[in-house]
């Protein structure tokens, strides 16, 4: 690892969709973001499953769970082989890099040779650029949306001030998996602010969620109010607090120009054919973070895609991203 560490054994889970073909040329690898897991079809479900454009009757899709999280691969609450005890404050700091690694063992365990096309938004696009970069050959396609080539000073302060959050919890300190989760609630409602923006929450998160004559002010609840609530919790059903802090971290450390002569000469060295997606109003992600990339790999191309939802929008605009990808592609067959 980056950090110098070396484990003496690695578990990841992945989810296949479809089947590789004789040619070994129609692999669709995907990256997921922060909190999702291995399994697209179920969190970018109008973009990849049956009937979709990546749909697993052409393509051979593949997505595995990041290290760190708590979906399967070797995380934060995983049993440390050194003393048969859960990692938890112990788990070693994976980098993006040290990411790609791990992926990388598993593309050649698989007989994976060459991937035709590479995707992957936010953090996951953060993995693919790291990797592009690292083996300019491996990717036909690369498709990074709403990402970066070197997470950002702002970026870096909202995931700080997240684990602020948690290590304020007064369990934090604790050995068990639900140790800092109430910190974890609020960086998740910090995390909402830097995903959406003023205007999504002004038209959906408006007004007050009772709101009879009768009533006083003191008693009125504001659905902004209920709306961070409810993001925590739900975060907090799924998720744990060790997972959170280990992968903002990683986030944090993702930087493809480290160990390379600069952003810009890594950038240069991509050779895969590339579209850069970015969504008009992502406050976490500004488009002139895609326009960067796309200024700088060689014959690159770029779109912004206009959309209420900030962020989030790499996730929702399924519509739109497919048809701005199917033209991509359409064009470059031709």
């Amino acid at each position: 690892m980056e950090s110098g560490i070396v484990l003496p054994s690695i578990h990841l889970a992945y989810t296949t969709l479809g089947q590789m073909n004789a040619a070994k040329d129609n692999v669709v690898w995907i990256f997921h973001a922060l909190t999702a897991n291995d399994d697209p079809a179920d969190w970018w479900h109008g973009l990849v499953g049956e009937g979709c454009l990546f749909t697993p009757e052409k393509y051979f899709l593949i997505c595995v769970n990041m290290p760190g999280s708590c979906y399967g691969s070797i995380g934060p609450t995983e049993i440390n082989p050194e003393n048969g005890l859960p990692y938890y404050h112990d788990f070693p700091w994976f980098t993006i890099k040290d990411m790609v690694k791990a992926y990388q063992l598993l593309q050649a365990y698989l007989g994976i040779e060459r991937i035709k096309i590479g995707l992957g938004g936010s953090m996951g696009g953060q993995q693919l650029l790291e990797w592009a970069a690292s083996e300019p050959n491996m990717f036909d396609y690369i498709i990074p949306i709403a990402t970066n080539a070197k997470h950002s000073a702002w970026g870096i302060a909202f995931n700080t001030s997240q684990r602020m959050c948690i290590e304020l919890d007064a369990s934090w300190q604790e050995q068990h998996e639900l140790a800092g989760i109430n910190g974890l609630k609020v960086a998740r409602s910090i995390a909402l602010l830097s995903y959406r923006n003023h205007d999504t929450y002004h038209i959906k998160q408006q007004g007050v969620t009772t709101a009879t004559a009768s009533e006083s002010i003191q008693h009125q609840v504001f659905k902004a109010t209920t709306y961070q609530q409810y993001q925590g919790e739900k975060l907090a059903k799924r998720f744990n607090a060790f997972s959170y802090y280990a992968l903002t971290k990683a986030m944090d450390s993702h930087d493809i120009g480290r160990g390379r002569q600069s952003v810009e000469a890594a950038l240069a060295g991509i050779t895969a054919r590339t579209l850069t997606i970015g969504i008009s109003s992502d406050l976490l992600f500004p488009v002139q973070e895609q326009a960067f990339l796309a200024k700088h790999i060689p014959n690159a191309q770029h779109v912004s895609i206009e959309s209420l939802y900030g962020h989030d929008g790499f996730l929702l605009e399924f519509a739109q991203i497919e048809r701005v990808i199917a033209s991509f592609l359409s064009k470059e067959a031709r």
